[in-house]
């Protein structure tokens, strides 16, 4: 995706239909880009909801910050995502519609500013997984094969 990615949910590849990415800014507090900077953040149990037309980010845990205080961040607190107003309504309506999901892909920065790559996402069942991992595999064997006839 980005060349300065700090986290990257790999999870949700495997267990979601990737229909379109959105990019968003994320509202942090206190010392929680200092842990961001060190790499020290987990977004793979992390979902996104939309409420009272606000887009948050909840369950992403990002560890305290070696060297803060009392007033070190809580860890798994909800953090608001910032997007425009056209976008979130975009958003709710392709949700309710389509049935689909929003889950954060990757957090990177663009410039000095923390940016969130969202997946609107369809769910796999355990078919739809058996059946992307076959045809990986088949993938690789015949690449496999390709490169030992070239190389005669």
């Amino acid at each position: 995706m980005q060349n300065n990615m700090v986290c990257e949910n790999r999870k949700a590849r495997h267990d979601y239909f990737i229909e379109d990415t959105i990019e968003a800014g994320i509202k942090l507090t206190g010392t929680e880009i200092k842990s961001i900077r060190a790499h020290k953040v987990n977004i793979n149990d992390a979902y996104v909801m939309i409420r009272n037309n606000k887009v948050e980010i909840i369950n992403m845990h990002i560890a305290k910050y070696d060297m803060g205080t009392i007033f070190n961040h809580d860890e798994t607190r909800t953090r608001e995502l910032l997007l425009h107003k056209r976008e979130i309504i975009k958003l709710q309506n392709r949700i309710k519609l389509d049935g689909m999901t929003l889950i954060p892909l990757g957090l990177y920065f663009k410039g000095s500013l923390l940016k969130v790559s969202l997946g609107v996402c369809k769910g796999k069942n355990l078919r739809d997984k058996r059946e992307a991992l076959k045809e990986a595999d088949a993938k690789r064997h015949i690449e496999k094969t390709m490169k030992e006839i070239n190389r005669y």
